[in-house]
Formats: structure tokens, sequence, C-alpha cells
């Protein structure tokens, strides 16, 4: 449904690179993630992928259309919803949905049923100005815009940045629904633990794929044993347990250090703890998480 070859771009004469010799592809009805923080070049991928913007080098195609000679075939295939909200913030929600459904020749009651689930949530503000919903509502709508037309590829650019927890997770329950109609889903998100819920996921950096895998086969093929240190200095225990000359690597998640080893160091850890008057310190091992995997692509 989407094959990217040798993708580059660069900003600012050069000086800036953006993406540097991107090549994956996304299968018929996968939910595809981009999964990196800002300036990994999700947004700019996707800008060319939804022909907004030519690329320095490289192929793409997204439905079989190239994405420079044949952009206006893709733009009547995909549905493009992107990281700041864009809708006209002076119509109500109705208005809104029958302009997107105007430009594509359709109407709101043709492709109802494919909004319906995520239409009926905002419909009670039907009537009120996009500019005044909430960010989860704001977001509902974006949703339904890009999707009247009855896409065959959506592509949706950090969704779920800026809204609550419950939002987020409403969402993610929407796009696997619409994956079962048989849509492409390709989304980004800055979100390491929304990673699991795509069936495969790119972990971007600085323009750069780490790697391409489902979630499972990601965590699994981690390649050390990874450990949970916690004490009640938390901050003191970060200082002590990186200076440890077995240390391969250590960083803090929540109240707790996530930390790898070198050969066998990991026997004398507690030891060493308790030499530094620690009282209540444990260490277990532990699955790791996709920021764990990610992390450790980051260090290699």
């Amino acid at each position: 449904m989407i094959s990217l070859s040798n993708i580059s771009k660069t900003y600012n004469k050069g000086q800036i690179t953006a993406l540097k010799h991107i090549s994956f592809s996304v299968d018929h009805g996968e939910l595809f993630g981009l999964i990196g923080p800002d300036g990994a070049g999700k947004t700019t991928l996707f800008r060319i992928l939804t022909t907004l913007l030519f690329a320095d080098e490289g192929d793409a195609t997204v439905n079989g259309f190239d994405v420079v000679h044949d952009y206006k075939q893709i733009r009547n295939c995909v549905g493009y919803m992107p990281g700041k909200f864009s809708l006209y913030q002076d119509l109500t929600v109705e208005e809104n949905l029958n302009f997107f459904a105007t430009i594509f020749g359709t109407t709101i009651r043709e492709n109802y049923a494919l909004v319906k689930d995520i239409y009926q949530q905002i419909e009670p503000f039907k009537n009120r100005m996009a500019g005044k919903l909430s960010g989860g509502m704001k977001q509902k709508l974006g949703l339904c815009c890009a999707l009247i037309h009855k896409p065959d590829v959506l592509f949706l650019d950090e969704p779920t940045t800026g809204v609550d927890v419950v939002s987020r997770r409403e969402f993610w329950e929407m796009l696997a629904r619409l994956k079962k109609q048989g849509i492409t889903i390709v989304v980004s998100t800055p979100y390491m633990d929304e990673a699991n819920r795509c069936d495969r996921i790119a972990l971007m950096q600085k323009g750069v794929v780490l790697s391409i895998d489902d979630p499972a086969n990601m965590i699994k093929d981690f390649p050390q044993k990874l450990y949970a240190i916690k004490a009640s200095n938390s901050f003191q225990l970060l200082q002590d347990v990186r200076n440890y000359s077995g240390v391969d690597s250590c960083f803090a998640f929540g109240d707790a250090l996530h930390v790898t080893f070198r050969d066998s160091s990991d026997q004398n850890m507690m030891a060493y703890l308790y030499t530094k008057a620690y009282t209540d310190v444990s260490m277990e091992i532990i699955t790791p998480s996709i920021e764990d995997c990610f992390i450790h692509l980051l260090k290699d």
C-alpha cells in the first residue's frame, strides 16, 4: 500500500537534515506507527507521502501512485490529519464536516457508516464552533473530516499529542475499529507506550529509521538483561549506579532506574550499593519496554 525507497530531505539549503535514506513499506490494512521525538522527521515524511512536499531524492508510492507524478490520485485516496488542528475554527462541527465532504464530491450521508461511531460522540455539539471544542473533541472532528471521503490510506500526524489520557485511549480504540474496515493507517506519535497498539513500528531519530519490527519482536530481541533498581533516595542512587564500573547503561524510569550491565557485573551490584549505605535498595530483572529498546538503539 505504501512504499518508500531512499527518501531524503534537507532544509535551509542542505544545512538541516530532516530525512536520510528512508526505506520501508506498509502493507494493506496495516496499522503502522512512526515512533520518535520531535525533530525525528515524522511530519516531513507525512508531508512527502501526502504530496505536500517534494523529497530531495528517493521514490515513494501510495496505493500504487507515485507521490510526484500522481499527486491528484493520491489526494483523492488518502485522508490526512496533521499534528496541528487545521480545520476552520469559525465554522461549526457540522459545517466543517459538510465542507470536507463537498470537496471530495461526497456527502455525510453517503459515508456516514464509516464515521458514525466517532461522529455520534461529537454530534451533541454539531452547532458549536470548532474553535470552541475541547482537545479531545477537536481530535474526533479532525478524524471525521479525514475519513468522510472513505480513504484507502489514513495518515495521522501525532493525533494524541496534547489530549488527556482518556481521550488518547478512546482514539486508539477508534483506530482499531477503522483497521477492521480495511483502512491502512499510518500514525506518528512521540509516546512510546502507544507503540504496542500498532502492528509494526518504525523507531525514528534525527531523520533516520533505527529499527522496524512489530513491538513484541522488538522487545524479544532486546540483547541484554534489563534490571530495575529502586531506593528511596533516587537522585543519589542514579549517581552511584552510573559510577559503578560494570554498568553499561542507566536511565531513570519513574521511581526506578533501568540498568544494563557489561559481562556478569550485575552479580556484584547489590554488594556495591550496600557499601554506599543503602538500606532499602532493591534490584530485579524486568521485561524491556519500547522506550528501553529505543534508548538502546540510540546508545549503539
